[in-house]
């Protein structure tokens, strides 16, 4: 049994009953949600104050999983994120599957493939993509740690994950790409 077995049961039931969970992932502490559910994503974006025309990012634990939420993604991209050391978030064209309210205006969507260990096994549990977005109102600066979210934040969730709450290593957002026809365009460092 892992020492987040508890965390993990417990984000397993908010996500499947359309609730938040405050969560580590592999670059800042994110808010999540279901990524299938438009309500749920809806909750997020009230809850940062943040105008639904900004898009999410969605956190997968496999390229397969890209494979099934991509219309015919560019593979090349796949050997690109094998490389980098860095959390890559990549923007794909033509989504499939997730909540509207995810998609950008120009019909893009956000994905990251989460490397941190918690993330991996809740995505791989909970059998559908996870969104994440920083744990702060829209406009503030982004909580480095889990000690830096505010109290409207973690009172605006339905589950706080425990693990790795101490745990005071300042992490940054990740990179951001822009992959298509072969050609990748760095949006964020």
């Amino acid at each position: 049994m892992t020492n987040f077995e508890n965390d993990i049961e417990k984000c397993l039931e908010v996500l499947k009953n359309g609730g938040l969970i405050l969560y580590p992932t592999d670059t800042v502490w994110g808010i999540g949600c279901d990524a299938t559910n438009e309500k749920a994503v809806e909750r997020i974006y009230q809850l940062k104050k943040r105008p639904d025309n900004k898009a999410m990012i969605v956190l997968v634990a496999t390229e397969q999983e890209i494979l099934q939420h991509v219309a015919a993604p560019d593979l090349q991209v796949f050997d690109y994120l094998e490389k980098t050391t860095k959390p890559t978030t990549v923007i794909y064209e033509s989504p499939i599957g997730l909540a509207d309210n995810l998609v950008a205006a120009d019909g893009s969507i956000a994905i990251r493939i989460c490397s941190e260990i918690f993330c991996r096994h809740l995505i791989k549990r909970f059998r559908k993509p996870i969104v994440s977005t920083s744990a702060n109102i829209s406009g503030e600066p982004v909580a480095g740690t889990f000690s830096e979210i505010t109290d409207e934040i973690k009172q605006g969730v339905d589950y706080i994950v425990r693990y790795r709450q101490d745990d005071e290593t300042v992490a940054e957002p990740s990179s951001v790409i822009k992959w298509s026809n072969g050609t990748m365009e760095v949006l964020r460092h």
